[in-house]
């Protein structure tokens, strides 16, 4: 396929489907490059002498954790996932958003026709708030929401990337009042002409995913949301609130394989392998919000 169909991550080496490579990497590619380089190999150096140092003082510096921890979840792990991602994830659109370190993120489960700007106002009709931009200001405020159990509805969501772009659009519902616990659905715009797998011509595609708390990744360390497995149910969530709103649906059913898999962040996924196609080019109208729960999938 050509970059139209490419759902990497954007990197140095691509910057979007239909993106034109030049002759050769410019001064200012490699100069990223490198600078990127010499930041994991100093994030390296800095790693084995802090464990060499403690392992010396037979493991008293407690202190170091921390600044081990953040350069390997931070810098190096991220690294090293580029660069292996890069080698053997495929380029083609495959059925799984990717993260920013190239990682198999959550399952591409939704298919839209019409406009950004109907799906949003169908979603926000069907009760669903726009998550804010994702900013040093909207992170500190998530962070400290979750960690003392106040409401942000409009909580950011991280990046995940199809055909090299980040999501257009993200949509959620808070659970509990606190973003620990949210349903959410990212949606990207497909390239001019795109059609799925089949030949099907849609607009956009989406990924929706219950995020049911906040840990670690397993691949990279960081901080994050841990999603919920069954990840259908939180499809089917989404397609019951547009229909609400006065979407037509119908299913691409075994539009992929059912699987087992683990997203970025080592979450177990699941899902039947059904692609329901929505269209919303008749929405919104006045439409009632689905009932909150108090739970997750499994209270639906």
């Amino acid at each position: 396929m050509d970059a139209r169909g490419s759902d990497r991550a954007p990197d140095a080496r691509s910057t979007g489907p239909g993106a034109r490579r030049g002759p050769g990497p410019t001064a200012v590619l490699w100069l990223h490059r490198s600078g990127r380089l010499a930041t994991a190999l100093l994030a390296g150096w800095g790693v084995y002498h802090l464990v060499l140092e403690d392992v010396d003082d037979e493991g008293r510096l407690v202190w170091a954790f921390v600044p081990v921890w953040a350069l390997s979840a931070y810098v190096l792990l991220p690294f090293l996932n580029r660069v292996l991602t890069g080698l053997y994830v495929p380029h083609y659109f495959i059925g799984r958003a990717r993260t920013a370190d190239g990682l198999l993120g959550d399952p591409v489960n939704l298919a839209v026709t019409g406009s950004p700007e109907r799906l949003a106002a169908a979603m926000r009709a069907a009760g669903w708030t726009p998550a804010d931009p994702l900013t040093p200001a909207t992170a500190w405020h998530i962070a400290r929401a979750a960690v003392l159990h106040r409401s942000y509805p409009a909580a950011p969501v991280s990046p995940l990337y199809v055909f090299g772009r980040r999501q257009a659009l993200a949509f959620e519902r808070e659970v509990a009042d606190s973003p620990a616990q949210r349903h959410h659905v990212r949606f990207w715009v497909c390239p001019p002409g795109w059609r799925l797998p089949g030949g099907a011509l849609v607009d956009l595609v989406g990924a929706a995913t219950f995020d049911r708390r906040v840990g670690l990744s397993l691949f990279t360390l960081q901080v994050t949301h841990k999603v919920a497995e069954r990840t259908d149910a939180e499809r089917d969530l989404v397609v019951t609130a547009l229909r609400s709103a006065g979407a037509r649906v119908h299913v691409l059913r075994n539009f992929s394989s059912g699987y087992h898999a683990r997203n970025g962040g080592g979450d177990a996924i699941e899902t039947d392998g059904h692609l329901p196609v929505l269209d919303v080019r008749a929405a919104p109208r006045a439409a009632q919000p689905a009932e909150r729960t108090g739970g997750g999938p499994g209270g639906r």
